[in-house]
C-alpha cells in the first residue's frame, strides 16, 4: 500500500511520518500530483496558520489536486480545519470539502486557556476511524481554532463548548487531535485508517 503525506509549509509532517512508519508503512512525503493521485491513502497533517497556508496551496495547486482526489484522505489539526469551508483565522476561504466554518476559541471563563494544549476525551465516535473503541479516550489536542458540530461529526469534545472532535464525508476523514501525539488510541486510529 502506498501511502502519501502531502508535502506543504506546515509543520508536524515529520511526526506524522514517523508514527506512520512505527505501524510498518513506508510514507512518501510529496507533493507531486501524480504521486497523490496514485496513493492508496493520503495524509493531509500539519500544523501552521489558515491564511498563509491556503495561499501556499493555491500557488502550488495543490489546492484543487487535494479536492480531486478519491482515495481515502486523512486530515489532522490544521489539515481538518483547511478541509472545511471557511476559516475566521484570517478570514479565510478554505477547500470546502467539509460544509462546515472554522471558529476561534472565545473563552467565557478566566481559567479558559487558548489555544488548547493538551489531553481530551472524545465521545460519540463512529465511523471506521473508531473501530474497536468502546468509551470515551483520551487524545491530544493542540489548537487555538475549531469546527462546531455539523453534519459531518463523527466524534465529539468538549473545551469551552462541545465542538467537532473528528469530520467524515465521502472519502475524506479528519481529526482535530494529533492521532499521531495520542499514545496508543492514536496509533489504533492511524491503524484503522490504513485499513
Amino acid at each position: 500500500m502506498q501511502v502519501s503525506i502531502v508535502k506543504y509549509n506546515a509543520g508536524n509532517i515529520r511526526s506524522v511520518d514517523n508514527a506512520l512508519r512505527r505501524l510498518g508503512a513506508e510514507p512518501i512525503i510529496t507533493d507531486d500530483p501524480t504521486v497523490l493521485r496514485n496513493s492508496d491513502r493520503v495524509i493531509f497533517p500539519g500544523q501552521g496558520e489558515a491564511e498563509s497556508t491556503m495561499q501556499y496551496l493555491h500557488e502550488h495547486k495543490l489546492d484543487e489536486i487535494i479536492k480531486g482526489l478519491t482515495q481515502p484522505v486523512l486530515g489532522i489539526c490544521i489539515g481538518m480545519q483547511l478541509l472545511c469551508r471557511h476559516s475566521e483565522e484570517g478570514n479565510t476561504d478554505c477547500l470546502g470539502i467539509f460544509d462546515a466554518d472554522v471558529r476561534r476559541f472565545r473563552p467565557t471563563e478566566h481559567n479558559q486557556k487558548v489555544p488548547q494544549m493538551g489531553w481530551n476525551t472524545i465521545n460519540d465516535t463512529k465511523s471506521k476511524l473508531f473501530e474497536g473503541f468502546s468509551k470515551p479516550e483520551f487524545v491530544y489536542f493542540v489548537h487555538s481554532f475549531y469546527v462546531p458540530l455539523c453534519e459531518a461529526t463523527i466524534a465529539t469534545t468538549d473545551y469551552i463548548q462541545p465542538y467537532s472532535a473528528a469530520l467524515h464525508k465521502d472519502n475524506f476523514f479528519a481529526t482535530q487531535f494529533h492521532p499521531e501525539k495520542s499514545g496508543s488510541v492514536g496509533e489504533q486510529i492511524l491503524k484503522n485508517f490504513l485499513l
